[in-house]
């Protein structure tokens, strides 16, 4: 069956959503249609007030609706540690771990050249400023353990040795509660490698 142009253009944006297909965006728009056509009006009222009064903190790059996001204002950070991370999730993700209190750096995606994303679409200029700043201490690498996430810390690393500050990157291995035989390979591997020793005192 063919949708009329008002309908169609309602579900191709449906879909430019993450993880929604074409039967989710026809359920997502016969839902908002049929049953709940107030909810598609506040839907459509806070996309619109997000979109004009979300913008990008000016030193992190995260999501803020004044020029420093909340983690950059804020006076109780350690501003000499700064986590770089691919996301605003991933912000999050490390925020309710509740087991760091540097400031972040954002960077919206990770090198991918054959996408046409480069050192330009990840706001490099403005990391390399931070750098160059000279508050820094320590730039923890947390960018994915994917081909172009390690290609994306490898970069960073040589961006922040050249500014003489220490980098680390953020152990991958084997997740607490996990069975070695259900880990798979490269996991493995990569604990193996990251081991640390066991002081004598630690409790377990």
């Amino acid at each position: 069956m063919k949708f009329p142009p008002r309908m169609q253009q309602l579900l191709q944006g449906l879909r430019r959503l993450p993880g929604v297909g074409p039967k989710t965006a026809q359920r997502m728009a016969f839902h908002l249609l049929e049953r709940d056509r107030d909810g598609a009006q506040a839907l459509v009222v806070a996309l619109q007030e997000a979109l004009r009064g979300i913008g990008r903190c000016g030193n992190c790059r995260m999501f803020a609706e004044e020029n420093l996001c909340p983690v950059c204002a804020g006076a109780s950070r350690d501003t000499t540690l700064l986590c770089v991370v691919e996301s605003p999730a991933d912000v999050i993700a490390v925020e309710d771990s509740a087991s760091y209190r540097g400031l972040y750096f954002v960077l919206h995606g990770r090198l991918s050249p054959l996408d046409g994303i480069g050192p330009a679409e990840l706001g490099l200029d403005l990391f390399a400023s931070r750098l160059a700043a000279g508050a820094l201490v320590e730039v923890i690498l947390a960018t994915s353990a994917t081909v172009e996430g390690e290609a994306t810390a490898a970069y960073l690393a040589g961006l922040a040795r050249r500014a003489g500050v220490r980098t680390t990157r953020i152990a991958h291995g084997v997740p607490i509660g996990g069975e070695l035989e259900y880990v798979d390979g490269g996991t493995l591997s990569r604990a193996m490698v990251g081991r640390v020793s066991i002081d004598e005192d630690r409790e377990f």
